[in-house]
């Protein structure tokens, strides 16, 4: 078989070949090297590949960050009507829940729930959940409800500092041993029960204020963090940032330096809006605290922080959701509170997490970029190769040559595959 038959021969005349090996492995040559060598090569089933190579398994490597947000408009118009609905429900069995002061105690557990979810939904964006905020809103709340009287120097600064530290701590882990978030989150989600825990009764509120003339202040500053949190993270370059964590590749492979900022602030921010909302839910409960785990606060608000349309994956997220979820779950909580169905608060986070793993499937499969023209996409989202290879394939295929020419079967040597040829 002649050199110039070969369908490994050079396509046209201007295209040069590099003499030095360093340009093969820098630069666009690299790049076309490797295209080529994947049109060339069939994959684990058989199958041609002919899109090129993805950008992954590199230290620090994304997917791009080049996301659709209409799928997050379109299920936060969803949400919105949601919402509407809970509160005519409301409504119309008890029109007092709307007005003040029920509206008042409405806003602050709104603004508790609001701060987890927050919290939960910034590190899931990052790529780290922390897993830890339920027990340290709890762990806040107890030492809220014993110091409260002591005013708010002694009463909410150390549980704001000591939440910082330990999220600062749970990030150096992180990022030294790059090991996933949520394994480092659950060994300190399981230190702060054992802290919660070692009361062995009810801790009444000892406290010297109300926090009712501020509830529209408080649940506004939630909102107000939660819009422009949403939409700052709609920006590409804030996006792919704070998404570095995604998995793209060999998930152990590190991210390089561009992922401490992310992993560090995620971290610090949860950990503290956890603390202020266990601040919060002590200042406002008219009943003692219940040593407990926290587990169902951390279910509760990565449950919202999914629902609201936040990938479980990372970095995909809306602008609005995170507000209108923990709105209508918050609704939701006070009516079925009214209408005494006695739902225990482990099974509405279960819920929640549920149907927000089916918002994941959603925002992933309709939020990644659209296909290049002329490639078809699978169920989900994948691109589907046009051409395949097959080592079964009958040895009439005929592949076209670079002139456009084909030749049949008994023109090409098909070496051991050959029939004896």
């Amino acid at each position: 078989m002649a050199y110039d038959d070969s369908p490994y021969r050079r396509s046209g005349a201007d295209e040069q070949t590099p003499t030095d090996p360093a340009a093969y492995r820098t630069g666009s040559a690299a790049t076309d090297f490797r295209n080529r060598r994947r049109d060339l090569e069939p994959d684990d089933t058989g199958t041609r590949i002919t899109e090129p190579l993805p950008e992954t398994g590199r230290r620090g490597g994304t997917d791009g960050g080049h996301d659709r947000l209409g799928v997050h408009i379109g299920w936060e118009i969803m949400l919105l009507l949601a919402v509407a609905a809970i509160a005519v429900l409301l409504y119309r069995f008890d029109p007092t829940s709307l007005r003040r002061p029920a509206l008042d105690t409405l806003l602050t557990s709104g603004a508790v729930i609001g701060l987890l979810a927050l919290g939960a939904g910034l590190t899931l964006r990052a790529g780290v959940p922390n897993l830890a905020v339920g027990p340290i809103a709890l762990a806040a709340a107890l030492h809220f409800a014993e110091n409260g009287d002591k005013g708010l120097l002694q009463g909410a600064i150390p549980p704001l500092a000591i939440a910082a530290g330990g999220g600062l701590v749970a990030a150096i882990l992180v990022l030294t041993l790059h090991v996933p978030g949520w394994l480092v989150s659950l060994a300190a989600a399981m230190g702060v029960i054992v802290f919660d825990q070692l009361r062995t009764a009810p801790v009444a509120v000892q406290r010297t204020y109300d926090l009712s003339d501020q509830a529209f202040f408080i649940f506004g500053g939630f909102a107000l963090l939660a819009v422009l949190g949403g939409a700052l993270g709609t920006a590409g370059p804030v996006r792919r940032m704070v998404g570095r964590m995604r998995a793209v590749g060999d998930p152990a492979d590190r991210r390089g330096g561009g992922a401490v900022l992310p992993v560090v602030a995620a971290l610090v921010l949860s950990s503290t809006f956890a603390a202020g909302a266990g601040i919060l839910l002590a200042a406002r409960s008219t009943a003692p605290i219940v040593p407990g785990t926290g587990l169902e606060w951390t279910g509760l608000a990565f449950g919202v922080a999914l629902l609201a349309g936040t990938s479980a994956y990372g970095r995909r997220g809306g602008i609005f959701g995170t507000l209108l979820a923990t709105a209508g779950i918050t609704l939701f909580l006070d009516y079925a509170g009214r209408r005494d169905f006695d739902i225990a608060l482990f099974a509405v986070g279960a819920a929640t997490v549920g149907a927000g793993l089916l918002v994941t499937r959603l925002v992933e499969t309709y939020g990644r970029p659209l296909p290049p023209p002329g490639v078809d996409e699978d169920w989900n989202g994948a691109p589907a190769a046009e051409e395949t290879w097959s080592p079964a394939m009958p040895e009439t295929w005929s592949p076209a040559t670079s002139q456009g020419q084909t030749r049949s079967s008994d023109q090409w040597d098909l070496g051991p595959w050959g029939g004896g040829r």
